[in-house]
């Protein structure tokens, strides 16, 4: 019996640093769960990635785009954009999967340092739930509805103000505007002999 008893106490340690390990796992799997949930959400940051990467390729490229013969410009522009496309078509696949594979040991560890057990059970509960999977369906609807009313809204007093950016920089780009307020194509430049 005395033996038993001068064991205990270790026998106590033991079980409570196996519960807390156990504990430990069960909220990592937990976490776990949660990521894989938003597998998604996971793509769509690396589609966004890909897609911000190629829109400032494009943006680089038109502004650079000046330097090349007004004859050409058009033709140049358009192998760009093939260009563009054709890189992004590349990346994004790309992206889209690293982000994924990167979202378990990235947010799994933010997840379990954040949450507790309950909150990630709670997570994965409304995950999981068919009103979570509903919102998900409309949500872009909802986002569209509110760009929306949002333009209409706000059209009488966004309007002006992109009027007079738009006049300052064809001024500041030497581009001739009509009365109207519209771009004049440019004048051919006489040729010199």
């Amino acid at each position: 019996m005395i033996t038993l008893l001068k064991h205990l106490p270790l026998t106590l340690l033991a079980s409570a640093l196996l519960a807390g390990t156990a504990h430990a796992d069960d909220k990592k799997d937990l976490a776990a769960r949660v990521v894989q949930l938003q597998q998604q959400s996971a793509e769509n940051v690396g589609r966004a990635v890909a897609g911000q990467t190629a829109q400032q390729v494009l943006q680089a490229a038109g502004g650079a785009i000046g330097g090349v013969a007004p004859e050409k410009r058009e033709a140049v522009a358009k192998e760009i954009q093939a260009d563009v496309k054709k890189f992004h078509d590349e990346i994004e696949p790309v992206l889209r999967d690293r982000a994924v594979k990167l979202s378990q040991p990235t947010l799994g560890p933010l997840l379990e340092e954040k949450f507790t057990e309950d909150e990630l059970k709670t997570i994965i509960t409304w995950l999981e739930s068919s009103a979570m999977k509903k919102f998900s369906q409309i949500s872009n609807d909802m986002q569209n509805a509110l760009s929306q009313k949002l333009v209409a809204d706000t059209r009488p007093t966004v309007e002006p103000k992109l009027k007079a950016l738009e006049d300052n920089l064809r001024k500041k780009l030497g581009v001739p505007v009509d009365a109207a307020g519209a771009a004049k194509p440019a004048a051919a430049k006489p040729v010199k002999k």
